[in-house]
């Protein structure tokens, strides 16, 4: 098995339409152990459940905007389990607000927000467990095409996407040293609880349909075997990329 041995920390799990439950799904199928963080009480309910399904070994309260929550994370986690081999980041937040309205009325508490907990959160995560990460690890961020394109009410969460993927360029950077890999996957859109909160979201699916190269919309299960890919020594060569698994459709033009 791929991943046979290795121990992955899934941040961002909310229920079983997650894209990060696509990916701790298929890392279970190639032998890796697992555990998985919470942000509060009422996702803890959700992920506990979650966790005993695919065998995950604990879970870990973590909010990613709280820097003394992030540390004693990693050190919990380096007290179970002494080291990591990889590191899936699945968060992001914006105010619903601030994705209805034009991007130019986008608040500035609103637009902190966003950036905070979807972008800053992999480089306050990436410094704290990096003392842990195995040499060969690897991390991998969720994006959107919403990073380069304007998706009609993606707003300030775009913008944030945009932070993320150059964020995992300078990342890949200062942990190469180490052979630890940093990359991004850009999925196609999904029904995920996220994207529920994107005004008008679901009229993308059918166009998405009816564009891209492959005719359909891409699922989590596919985003979890490119995460798998990423994860094992198959992309020891890959750092600092930001890999489409949307079925083709970010290729196309008029």
């Amino acid at each position: 098995m791929l991943l046979e041995g290795k121990k992955a920390l899934i941040f961002g799990v909310a229920n079983e339409k997650s894209i990060a439950y696509g990916i701790a799904e298929q890392f279970k199928k190639q032998g890796a152990k697992l555990a998985f963080s919470y942000v509060n009480d009422a996702i803890k309910k959700r992920v506990e459940p979650i966790s005993e399904e695919l065998g995950g070994e604990f879970i870990f309260p973590c909010d990613v905007s709280n820097d003394d929550d992030v540390a004693k994370s990693a050190e919990f986690v380096k007290e179970q389990w002494g080291d990591v081999d990889i590191l899936v980041h699945s968060v992001a937040f914006a105010n619903r607000d601030d994705l209805k309205k034009r991007y130019i009325e986008t608040s500035r508490d609103g637009f902190h927000l966003a950036l905070d907990v979807s972008a800053y959160s992999l480089v306050t995560l990436c410094n704290a467990f990096e003392p842990i990460m195995n040499p060969g690890s690897s991390v991998m961020a969720m994006t959107y095409l919403g990073s380069s394109k304007v998706i009609t009410n993606y707003n300030v969460m775009g913008v944030a996407k945009a932070a993320l993927e150059a964020s995992v360029r300078y990342l890949a950077c200062d942990m190469g040293h180490k052979g630890i890999r940093v990359n991004a996957l850009s999925a196609g859109p999904i029904k995920t609880l996220a994207s529920s909160g994107i005004s008008g979201f679901k009229s993308i699916f059918s166009h998405i349909e009816e564009r891209a190269p492959l005719h359909k919309n891409v699922t989590t299960e596919e985003v979890g075997k490119t995460a798998t890919y990423l994860a094992s020594d198959l992309s020891s060569g890959v750092t600092g990329e930001v890999l489409f698994v949307d079925c083709g459709y970010n290729i196309m033009g008029i």
